[in-house]
């Protein structure tokens, strides 16, 4: 992490866990342990979890992000959920891309991109997953592949708008598979993705870009993935259901 230059950022995805009793008890210990962090705390958490989460952190250093939004503001799509109806609630962050969307439930660049814009135009902030598939790392093209995720979803993203994006490199072969990017692979990539916004949109701006990792970061391995210079956080998986763990990986990015 660089903190001189830019935010470390630690943001759990809850995916889909946690009734809103569940999610209530989570949050209460999760409090009093990351209410000294040096380092920006969101959790993502269930649209069914919002509401309960955002009464929760009122007050606290926490922010709240969904997991997800359509790119539509209205309209006959089924079981989605638009940007708007995010910000109305007063969510603050949503992801957008993660490689989950992106295996099962047909998430392209294209409509990535597309989700980006409709989170910037409702006010939302963004934390945009890119990461390659095992047999991309595999025939050595993932510069390629991150390279072309990176500058899809940020099409029509304007320099002022970057500052309200957080990249998550999340390499899809260490996503819930116990696998994690070696911390100077983790680096590797995050320090190309920033290369590819550099050029995008100049040094300075790629400069002040949190890039986190987001590949089964863990208790054990934060600090190391953390001490890296182009790592500037993650986003937590599984050790993010644990208050415990979640509260080691923030305490190794408040450092």
């Amino acid at each position: 992490m660089n903190k001189a230059v830019r935010k470390a950022v630690i943001a759990g995805n809850w995916k889909m866990n946690k009734t809103r009793p569940e999610a209530q008890a989570l949050i209460n210990e999760l409090k009093p342990l990351v209410k000294d962090a040096d380092c920006g705390v969101i959790i993502c958490v269930p649209y069914t979890n919002l509401e309960t989460a955002l009464e929760a952190t009122k007050g606290t250093n926490i922010e709240v992000g969904a997991e997800n939004c359509h790119w539509a503001a209205s309209g006959a799509f089924t079981g989605e959920i638009s940007a708007g109806m995010l910000t109305e609630m007063g969510v603050k962050y949503v992801i957008i891309g993660h490689s989950e969307r992106r295996q099962y439930f047909g998430e392209t660049d294209a409509t990535v991109n597309l989700r980006v814009r409709a989170a910037l135009d409702a006010g939302l902030d963004v934390i945009l997953c890119v990461g390659e598939l095992l047999e991309q790392r595999e025939a050595d093209i993932t510069e390629e592949i991150v390279g072309m995720q990176t500058k899809v979803a940020l099409g029509g993203v304007s320099a002022e708008e970057l500052s309200r994006i957080i990249i998550a490199y999340e390499p899809v072969w260490a996503i819930g598979t116990g696998k994690t990017a070696t911390a100077e692979q983790a680096n590797e990539v995050n320090h190309y993705i920033r290369t590819v916004v550099a050029k995008l949109y100049g040094d300075a701006a790629a400069e002040a870009m949190t890039i986190q990792y987001g590949g089964s970061m863990n208790a054990k391995n934060a600090a190391e993935l953390l001490a890296q210079p182009d790592v500037d956080g993650g986003l937590i998986g599984g050790a993010a259901l644990k208050a415990a763990d979640f509260n080691t990986i923030i305490e190794a990015a408040s450092k």
